[in-house]
């Protein structure tokens, strides 16, 4: 792992390889969004090969040194330590972020999936140090991950929110419109994917986002 990045929450941006048009489309658009105000990479490719992953992570590394802008793998332990990422995000049915901390170590970013209070609880009461981030969601319907769970909607969020001192990302559906009502409910940041990926300027909609964002603490 590298020196340990400090990871901005406010606009989170998740990777999707078929909506970017291919690998080099995730490099062109994470550059742009980066530039835009993208606060923080998970470079995500649930079909790729553990090759084609390791290939992607190190050449997104490569873009977003000297940034600031960390870089997370989604699941894959294995590929984080391989290419030296920043950290790992999982979800419920993935590695148990116990174990998952315990083979990143300390310096890592971990951030986990949550749908109710009662997850974000459990996530708490995890030893000291064990979950970094909660990714809450989804929090209205997406395409982007069509095996996600029922959406929980705003009221949902805040319930999630409320439930815990973990710093919540609202991801699922949200954009631009939502940014009020979701930063209202009490999250840090939002995590997008298509709102960002496959859009005509990423730059351009990573920016928009990130004001909307700071106008919604107006």
């Amino acid at each position: 792992m590298r020196a340990r990045v400090v990871l901005d929450p406010t606009l989170y941006l998740v990777t999707d390889t078929a909506l970017c048009g291919g690998p080099d489309g995730v490099l062109a658009t994470v550059r742009a969004a980066v530039a835009g105000g993208a606060t923080a990479v998970q470079v995500r490719d649930p079909r790729a090969t553990t090759r084609e992953l390791v290939a992607l992570g190190e050449a997104l590394l490569r873009d977003l040194r000297g940034t600031g802008v960390p870089l997370i793998v989604d699941d894959r332990v294995d590929v984080a330590l391989a290419i030296g990422a920043d950290g790992v995000h999982v979800g419920q049915s993935d590695l148990d972020p116990v174990t998952a901390r315990r083979l990143l170590g300390p310096r890592a970013h971990l951030g986990l999936s949550v749908h109710t209070p009662e997850q974000a609880q459990e996530a708490s009461a995890l030893p000291p140090g064990t979950v970094d981030l909660l990714g809450v969601g989804p929090v209205l319907a997406t395409a982007s991950k069509p095996d996600a769970a029922a959406p929980c909607g705003l009221d949902g969020l805040a319930r999630v929110c409320a439930a815990t001192p973990l710093p919540c990302v609202a991801i699922g559906g949200v954009d631009r419109a939502d940014l009020a009502a979701v930063r209202a409910a009490g999250a840090h940041g939002i995590a997008v994917v298509s709102a960002i990926c496959g859009r005509p300027d990423p730059g351009a909609a990573a920016a928009t986002l990130r004001a909307r964002w700071r106008e919604a603490a107006a």
